[in-house]
């Protein structure tokens, strides 16, 4: 005879079934193994068991970079890269390493676009195998160009400054 649901019998647990037994087998496997899905074929009959998984995005915060304003350049007549490798003013590289434009951190450049330069005067250093090397201007002039920035690796040959 089949059993109603009557005052005195609501608040007992039920006869477990065995496919509620499975579920709630297959929810505890969920819990132990972190798994948001678990699907179980038996007999001809399918359980499937999922959970919504709550993502936390973690965010780390990096303290903004320090902004360092630099003057802003002189304007320099414009040249194509072919008219660079050809003009006569064109110091190249003499090695292959890191260009310095200043004898230090926070010290002033050796040059600016716009700047007079003596014959034999410091123009930038390259450090190759942790020598500082001096590279001089060949001619006297007014620099026009910078070909490179502070800390670019340089080839041997490459175009530094072109002075006119």
């Amino acid at each position: 005879m089949p059993s109603k649901k009557t005052p005195a019998t609501r608040g007992q647990a039920k006869p477990a079934s065995p496919e509620l037994d499975l579920i709630r087998t297959l929810a505890d496997i969920l819990n132990e193994t972190g798994l948001s899905e678990i699907e179980l074929e038996q007999k001809g009959s399918r359980v499937r068991v999922s959970r919504t998984m709550t993502a936390v995005a973690t965010v780390q915060h990096q303290a903004p970079a320090p902004v360092h304003h630099a003057p802003a350049p002189v304007a320099a007549p414009i040249l194509t890269k072919a008219h660079d490798a050809d003009h006569a003013g064109t110091v190249k590289s003499p090695m292959v390493g890191t260009v310095y434009m200043a004898s230090a951190p926070g010290n002033p450049n050796f040059i600016e676009i716009g700047s007079d330069v003596r014959q034999g005067q410091t123009l930038l250093i390259i450090e190759a195998m942790k020598t500082m090397n001096q590279i001089p201007s060949p001619v006297s002039g007014k620099v026009i160009r910078i070909h490179v920035d502070n800390g670019d690796p340089v080839e041997y040959g490459a175009a530094l400054v072109t002075i006119e």
